[in-house]
C-alpha cells in the first residue's frame, strides 16, 4: 500500500482502517464518553494528513464534525467531496493555528472557527463569514508554536470577537504535554473560564486525553489516532 496522497482526490485508507473498524472505534468512544458522564459530548474527528477518502468513510460512519489544522487541506478535502460515495455533508471545524492570509480560502466551508486566539484573526473572520461560529483559544501549557491567548486576555477577545458580530459559542484548549493527569489543571482551568464568561462550548482533549477532558467538562473532544489510527504523512510546509 502507498502512502495517503492529502492533496489530490481519494487516496488510500490508512493500513488496517475500513468502515467497519471505523464503526468499532467510534462506538467505543462513545461507550466510554457515556461512562465518564451524562452530559452529550461532540466528538469532532480530525482528519489531519489523512487523504479523502477517510473523510468519506468518516461520513459513512457517522461521524459529521470533521476537522482540519491546515487551510489548504480543508480546501482540498471539501472539494473532493463533490465524488464522494456519502451524501452526508460535513461540519468542518478549523482547529489549527489560523493565518489571516488563509481565512478567505476556507470561509466558505468552516461551520466552526476553534482556533480564534487574537484579534486580526477575528477581524478577517468576521470579514470573510459574517456572523461567524468561533470559539475563542486559550493557551493551557505555553507551548511555542501551539497559539492561544492567554486566559487573562480571553475575556476581552471574547467581547471584541462579538463586537465584530460573531457568534462566540465557546473556549478550546490543548492539553499539556505530558500525559492525561498533566493535562488536567489546564482543562479544569478553561472549564472554570468557560463559566466565568457564560460560554456552553468547552473544546478540549485529544486521543490522548479525552477521558480526562470529559470528566472535568468537555462539550467536545477532537479525535484523530482514536479513530484512525497514527498520521502517515507529514504536511507540506505552508499548510
Amino acid at each position: 500500500m502507498t502512502g495517503p496522497d492529502v492533496d489530490g482526490p481519494g487516496g488510500d485508507l490508512p493500513a488496517g482502517l475500513d468502515e467497519a473498524v471505523l464503526r468499532d472505534r467510534v462506538h467505543h468512544v462513545r461507550d466510554r464518553i457515556a461512562e465518564l458522564t451524562d452530559r452529550p459530548v461532540r466528538i469532532v474527528a480530525v482528519t489531519k494528513t489523512h487523504p479523502s477518502s477517510v473523510v468519506d468513510l468518516a461520513l459513512r460512519a457517522g461521524l459529521v464534525d470533521l476537522a482540519e489544522n491546515y487551510a489548504q487541506e480543508l480546501r482540498a478535502k471539501a472539494g473532493d467531496l463533490g465524488g464522494a460515495a456519502s451524501t452526508q455533508r460535513p461540519r468542518w471545524h478549523f482547529v489549527g493555528r489560523l493565518q489571516t492570509n488563509k481565512v478567505r480560502m476556507i470561509a466558505p466551508f468552516v461551520w466552526c472557527w476553534e482556533s480564534v486566539d487574537r484579534e486580526s484573526v477575528a477581524a478577517e473572520i468576521a470579514r470573510r463569514s459574517p456572523g461567524g461560529r468561533v470559539l475563542v483559544q486559550v493557551d493551557l501549557a505555553g507551548v511555542a508554536g501551539r497559539g492561544g491567548c492567554d486566559a487573562a486576555d480571553a475575556p476581552a477577545l471574547v467581547e471584541r470577537c462579538r463586537a465584530l458580530g460573531l457568534d462566540v459559542v465557546g473556549l478550546m484548549g490543548v492539553g499539556a504535554p505530558g500525559g492525561p493527569e498533566a493535562a488536567r489543571p489546564g482543562f479544569v482551568r478553561l472549564v472554570e473560564l468557560a463559566d466565568d464568561l457564560g460560554l456552553e462550548e468547552r473544546s478540549i482533549g485529544m486521543s490522548g486525553d479525552y477521558e480526562v477532558a470529559v470528566e472535568v467538562g468537555a462539550t467536545s473532544v477532537r479525535l484523530g489516532s482514536a479513530l484512525f489510527g497514527p498520521r502517515a504523512t507529514v504536511p507540506r510546509p505552508g499548510w
